[in-house]
């Protein structure tokens, strides 16, 4: 596939710092390299064995063939390690060229304003890491996760890969074989947090890959609201992002997974992201995929215990170039749950906007009931949209609901606003930003606003 021309003014985080690296590997994959990451990194032996295991797994594992097709990668294409600096948890020891890049982001802005703490990550590095006196007080674990495995190697130990294994897919063997950075957070029993926890991705070197590994606990009766964001330049070669989430909730607690997702065109994103409930514990997956080469994305939730409840809201927007395959998994295994996956597609200028997802009501799930709802919009013919659900219910008590529409914009609506003397781009923007109100309803201000901002720039590129 081309990727189309961008210029900057159609995507505004598609500066590069050039070259900031203090180390990179050289591109290629190879055991040589999992064991300079390990040692980079100055991990434990039981990490490193994780990780070669994890890389024979890679090499025997062959593409998923449930999204679009992923043989056209050269895994000897990417550097798989790429460090501009140490973790820093003082903004005025972040290097200046780096800070200037996340000034850009408004990520440190962000960070001031309403969030509890950041962990902000920069090719394959967490660079920035604050957290509040009030997290601390309340005996939150929040910081990268190689510090983590310094500090609670037993809490790391005892759920690392148990939810993602190694062996899971191609891409979470890859992300297990070299992953480098991410969040780790744990919430202690009764412990809730009232203002998000953020993280942001930035890939910034040329054909590198991004590998975060992200590990949150939320003990019993805890709750936690989780925010990323992502983006990067735009080159003339594919960066590689394959991360790896897993969230355990507990009994009684409440977590949210809240992601808008902005990288560039060339950018492979890849992702794992799995979630296990216990008795009458909630998961509520945010999600928004904005660009991306290709977009393969399906927050998973297990409804283990009675009562659990999840929620996924989802938006992909497609433009040329741009495929988005994206949407959800429910698996329900525990008696009277409760899931509700919500997707909104936006393809427009050409673009592939498809909604992929799994809801499976186990024999013991009696009394359970879901709901999908796969939402297209189509703004021009020459974009495509489909709608590929998966859906099974395996006892006689249980209810699932699924409805599927895919429109265009309404004429009379743009009519009726351009006789207000709204102008067609305007009316148009405001008709979108309709249309995928139970997503933006679900955001902090901050990002609603953002979001908003993001949809009127790529809704005005152009073939």
């Amino acid at each position: 596939m081309k990727n189309k021309v961008i210029t900057s003014t159609d995507y505004q985080y598609g500066f590069s710092d050039q070259n900031t690296s203090v180390i990179s590997l050289k591109k290629g994959l190879s055991i040589s390299v999992i064991k300079q990451i390990s040692r980079i990194k100055a991990e434990p032996k039981w990490m490193l064995n994780i990780r070669l295991k994890a890389y024979q797994a890679f090499l025997k594992l062959k593409n998923p063939r449930w999204g679009p097709q992923l043989d056209f990668i050269n895994f000897n294409d990417y550097i798989y390690y790429a460090s501009p600096t140490k973790t820093n948890t003082k903004w005025e020891d972040v290097p200046t060229k780096i800070k200037e890049t996340f000034k850009k982001l408004n990520v440190q802005e962000m960070d001031a304003k309403f969030l509890s703490g950041t962990n902000n990550q920069y090719d394959s590095e967490s660079i920035y890491h604050q957290v509040i006196k009030e997290l601390q007080d309340k005996k939150v674990i929040f910081t990268n996760i190689e510090t983590a495995i310094k500090k609670y190697p037993k809490l790391v130990r005892q759920y690392f890969g148990k939810l993602v294994p190694y062996n899971d897919n191609k891409y979470a063997a890859l992300n297990t074989a070299v992953w480098s950075g991410g969040s780790f957070i744990y919430v202690p029993k009764g412990v809730q947090l009232t203002k998000p926890l953020q993280a942001y991705f930035r890939i910034n070197t040329k054909s590198v890959g991004q590998f975060e590994r992200t590990l949150i606990i939320v003990d019993e009766g805890a709750k936690v609201h989780y925010t990323e964001g992502c983006t990067a330049p735009i080159y003339d070669q594919n960066n590689l992002h394959a991360a790896v989430v897993e969230v355990f909730v507990a009994k009684n607690a409440k977590a949210r997974y809240s992601t808008i997702q902005n990288w560039s065109d060339n950018v492979l994103n890849l992702v794992t992201k799995r979630c296990v409930c216990e008795t009458n514990a909630t998961m509520e997956w945010i999600d928004g995929n904005l660009g991306s080469k290709l977009n393969m994305k399906y927050p998973a939730t297990i409804l283990k215990g009675d009562y659990a409840s999840a929620k996924c809201i989802s938006i992909a927007i497609a433009h040329q170039g741009v495929i988005q395959d994206a949407g959800a998994k429910m698996i329900h295994v525990g008696k009277n749950t409760r899931s509700q996956i919500i997707s909104k597609s936006i393809a427009h200028n050409g673009g592939n906007a498809s909604y992929r997802g799994l809801v499976n009501i186990t024999k013991s799930a009696i009394n359970s009931y879901a709901e999908v709802q796969c939402d297209t919009l189509i703004l021009d013919s020459n974009s495509r949209t489909d709608t590929i659900p998966t859906e099974i219910i395996s006892n006689h008590s249980s209810f699932l609901k699924h409805e599927a529409k895919v429109s265009d914009l309404d004429n009379e609506k743009l009519f009726y606003l351009n006789s207000r003397s709204i102008n067609k781009e305007t009316a148009k923007h405001l008709l979108v930003l309709g249309f995928i109100e139970p997503f933006v309803d679900e955001l902090p201000m901050e990002y609603a606003v953002e979001l908003n901002r993001l949809l009127k720039i790529d809704l005005q590129q152009q073939k």
